[in-house]
């Protein structure tokens, strides 16, 4: 039986109770149907995570008993950022997913010319960061990371360019680039990804980031989707520079 892995929000520590947030406490209970005594696994993104059992629940909630902490791992060399141009909702949500268990450092969405969703103020924008960090954090739950990755609130396409601008290796994809990906050397260093949206990337906005120093390469012959994009992308990437090589 695969052990089950819960991420709190709370800092956690060892040989402690430790009481289970409202959600993950009915997940546990009521989806996996864990019971007093039942193993499981709890992180709380700052690194490592903590061999625990339950030894509480109830319909107050459920209370976990934490052991010694596992200075556990599973980051990629590779710290890829991935700028991502901001798509429609269930698309957005397989991207973070995704993303998320193939080990991306750090997903900033980005407002592009041809970006199809729109945030159109600050308290959208929070309620949509929090869900992509939900979202985020239940991957690392399934994949086993023990770090969440950062995920920005939306910004506009200057403002992600400027979040890169030291990085030695940055990438965008483009159907028509000359360059194919499989022809690059990379190193095991900070990259940046630049993805488009639905309808790809602007001429303006291409120009603009070759300006300044982006190098743009294609992923084959074929138009990707911007979700098939991003995974195909960043899978190839960490075959050869990151953790999958």
């Amino acid at each position: 039986m695969r052990l089950v892995r819960v991420y709190s929000e709370e800092p956690l520590a060892a040989n402690r109770e430790h009481a289970l947030s409202r959600s993950a406490a009915g997940h546990v209970l009521r989806v996996l149907r864990l019971a007093v005594g039942d193993p499981l696994v709890l992180f709380d993104g700052r690194g490592g995570e903590y061999p625990a059992r339950l030894v509480s629940a109830g319909r107050s909630g459920a209370v976990v008993e934490t052991g010694e902490h596992r200075g556990i791992e599973r980051e990629s060399p590779l710290a890829i950022t991935l700028l991502q141009g901001l798509a429609r909702g269930e698309k957005m949500d397989l991207i973070v997913q995704k993303a998320t268990e193939l080990g991306v450092a750090r997903i900033v969405p980005v407002a592009l010319g041809r970006s199809v969703m729109r945030v159109a103020n600050e308290e959208r924008a929070d309620r949509k960061l929090a869900h992509w960090q939900a979202v985020a954090a239940s991957a690392c739950e399934q994949c086993g990371r023990n770090r969440l990755p950062e995920i920005l609130a939306p910004v506009d396409f200057s403002a992600a360019l400027a979040l890169t601008a030291g990085f030695a290796q940055r990438l965008l994809l483009g159907p028509t680039a000359s360059r194919e990906l499989g022809s690059l050397k990379l190193a095991a260093e900070p990259l940046a990804l630049l993805i488009g949206p639905e309808g790809g990337l602007e001429d303006d906005e291409v120009a603009a980031a070759k300006r300044d120093g982006w190098c743009a390469v294609r992923f084959g012959p074929r138009v990707l989707r911007t979700e098939t994009a991003a995974i195909a992308t960043i899978a190839a990437l960490q075959v050869k520079a990151g953790d999958l090589g």
